[in-house]
C-alpha cells in the first residue's frame, strides 16, 4: 500500500540524515505528521529538514542526501527554502530546510518529530507557531460585501468582453469571501481543518453547503448562474444592501440574454 510506503519512506530518510553531520531533525507534517488517520492512497510526503544554521545551504544546493533513500527523478525547488520532488517509484513530496534558528519563525501546523539529534535541544517543534495566515473571518459585514462588489464588478467586466477576468472576479475572488464565512453560517463536520486553506477537505467539513458549490461555479460560459447562486445565497444569510443586489440582478439579466 502506497500509505505504508510514505511512512517507510520518512523512516528511511530519517535514518541517513541520522548519519549525517551537522543534521538536527526531520518533522512530518499533515496526513504523514499528526493527522494519519486521513492518510490514503492519494496523500504525499510534507516534511521539514532542520539542520545546523550555518549548513542550510549545502543541503539545500545538493539533494544527494535525498537520492540515497530513492534517486529523484524530478526536483523543483520553488522557495528558497524547499523543493517539490518525485522519486523514482512515484513517490511525490514536498519538504524545506531550515537552520535551528529558523524555527523560532517558521509558520508551520503541528508536526511529528520523526527523528532528532540527540544533542539538539529545541523548543517543542510540534507546537503551532508563525503567522499563520487568516483563512477565516469573523467579520461577515466586510466579507459579504467585498463578495458582493466582486460580482458586481465581474459581471462588469465579462460584459464589456473581459470574461476571463469576470469568470475569476467570482469563481476566484468572491467565491474565497464566501468560504471565509461559512463556518458563521453553515453546519460543520468536525474534521482536521488545514490552516493554510480553507478549501482542503471541504466537502466533508461542510457536506450542505457543498451541495450549493456546482451553481456557484458553474464555469467560464455560465457566468450569470454563478453570480446568481452566489448572489441568493448571500441574500439568504445576510441582509445586504437592496440597491446592490437590484444593480447585480440587471447585469445577471442582461448577460444571460448576451453571447460572450
Amino acid at each position: 500500500m502506497k500509505e505504508k510506503r510514505l511512512f517507510q519512506r520518512l523512516d528511511d530518510l530519517a535514518l541517513v540524515l541520522s548519519k549525517k553531520e551537522h543534521t538536527l531533525a526531520l518533522m512530518a507534517l499533515g496526513s504523514v505528521g499528526t493527522e494519519q488517520e486521513r492518510v490514503d492512497e492519494f496523500s504525499d510526503l510534507d516534511f521539514f529538514v532542520i539542520v545546523e544554521d550555518e549548513f542550510k545551504a549545502f543541503y539545500l544546493n545538493d539533494l544527494a542526501w535525498m537520492s540515497e533513500v530513492c534517486p529523484l527523478a524530478y526536483q523543483f525547488k520553488n522557495t528558497v527554502d524547499g523543493y517539490k520532488v518525485l522519486f523514482e517509484d512515484g513517490i511525490y513530496g514536498e519538504f524545506a530546510v531550515f537552520g535551528s534558528s529558523d524555527m523560532a519563525t517558521v509558520t508551520q501546523p503541528n508536526g511529528r518529530l520523526v527523528w532528532k539529534s540527540d544533542q539538539y535541544q529545541y523548543d517543542d517543534l510540534t507546537k503551532m507557531k508563525g503567522n499563520i495566515p487568516k483563512i477565516k473571518t469573523y467579520d461577515p459585514d466586510f466579507a459579504i460585501n467585498e463578495a458582493l462588489t466582486n460580482i458586481y464588478v465581474g459581471l462588469l467586466r465579462a460584459l464589456r468582453g473581459e470574461k476571463l477576468s469576470g469568470y475569476l472576479y467570482l469563481e476566484s475572488y468572491a467565491l474565497n469571501r464566501i468560504l471565509s464565512i461559512v463556518h458563521l453560517y453553515e453546519k460543520e463536520v468536525p474534521i482536521f481543518e488545514d490552516v493554510f486553506g480553507v478549501e482542503r477537505r471541504f466537502e466533508k467539513h461542510y457536506p450542505e453547503f457543498a451541495k450549493k458549490l456546482p451553481k456557484m461555479l458553474s464555469g467560464y460560459q455560465n457566468i450569470g448562474l454563478s453570480a446568481k447562486a452566489m448572489l441568493d445565497y448571500l441574500d439568504s444569510i445576510y441582509p445586504i444592501n437592496q440597491k446592490m443586489k437590484y444593480e447585480i440582478e440587471k447585469l445577471i439579466a442582461r448577460i444571460n440574454t448576451v453571447k460572450l
